[in-house]
């Protein structure tokens, strides 16, 4: 049997995708999710039956700013997540309308007494950052409220991000006299180009939703009561997706463009023995979802 143009796409989002999309709003765990344990306060972790995970920046009190202790222990957290085979996608928000203002800056006086302190703590952050921007399986920021500083940092290491129409977005180094390490530098630049990057670390400015978009900062802005819904439908569809192709994607272009070739090819290679194409090709005749 022959896809004809009229006919619906085999390839569009299923019903039984989108309309199971829950309503509880990201932040707390619903009725089905399992909840991990983090060792640290202010992070919190749950899997849900559909197959995506919720990492949790939960410290309203403190606008959900991250401590050192968040920091230490967001890689250790999301090896666990990438190993398990009943997560496919994963969500990163912040509890009670605000993504993140960043660093604790009540920490950071501290820090900033002792250099070494201060090269451990930068040191850190990165390692957080660097293992986020490698987690194995698409990753989506859902921004409410401030996402600033190092709450930034975090989201653009995501694949993908969704924000609120009152949203705002900054990166503020310039306002505390801190360099900003190199790697996220190099990062927000390659999501937004040199031009603005030097734009928002320049100036430290926090910009609307609306603009980030322009920016390339942001890649959907929905109504805040909206938001929640379009990123766990978003979050499902990729559930329902090639982890091969997902994960070759994220290979090629998390690598230099003269290594991405390199990078891709032990993906291609095990495509043409893997199963997903035979799936993907069957449930294109058959005109069914695919059960990869």
């Amino acid at each position: 049997m022959l896809w004809k143009a009229d006919d619906p796409s085999p390839f569009s989002t299923f019903p039984e995708v989108v309309m199971s999309a829950r309503t509880v709003p990201l932040d707390r765990p619903g009725p089905g999710d399992t909840e991990l344990p983090t060792g640290v306060d202010g992070l919190r972790c749950w899997v849900g039956a559909d197959r995506v995970a919720t990492v949790l920046l939960d410290r309203p009190e403190r606008r959900n700013a991250v401590t050192g202790a968040m920091w230490r222990a967001l890689p250790g957290l999301l090896a666990e997540l990438g190993a398990r085979a009943d997560v496919r996608a994963l969500l990163l928000t912040g509890a009670e309308g605000t993504f993140s203002a960043g660093a604790d800056i009540a920490e950071l006086a501290d820090v900033y007494a002792d250099p070494a302190a201060a090269d451990a703590y930068h040191a850190l952050n990165v390692a957080a950052e660097e293992a986020l921007a490698a987690f194995p399986r698409p990753t989506l920021a859902v921004i409410h409220g401030a996402c600033v500083g190092g709450g930034c940092q975090l989201a653009v290491a995501c694949d993908l991000r969704f924000a609120a129409e009152d949203a705002r977005l900054g990166i503020t180094p310039a306002k505390l006299g801190v360099v900003y390490p190199a790697v996220p530098t190099l990062r927000l630049a390659a999501l937004v180009g040199p031009a603005r990057a030097k734009y928002l670390l320049f100036s430290g400015a926090l910009v609307p939703a609306a603009r980030a978009e322009l920016f390339g900062l942001l890649d959907e802005v929905l109504p805040p009561a909206e938001l929640d819904a379009r990123a766990r439908e978003f979050a499902r569809l990729l559930t329902h997706r090639s982890p091969q192709t997902i994960g070759a994607a994220k290979a090629a272009l998390a690598a230099a463009p003269e290594s991405a070739a390199a990078a891709l090819e032990p993906w291609e290679r095990a495509s043409r023995t893997a199963p997903d194409v035979h799936e993907g090709l069957a449930a294109f005749l058959e005109r069914r979802e695919p059960e990869f």
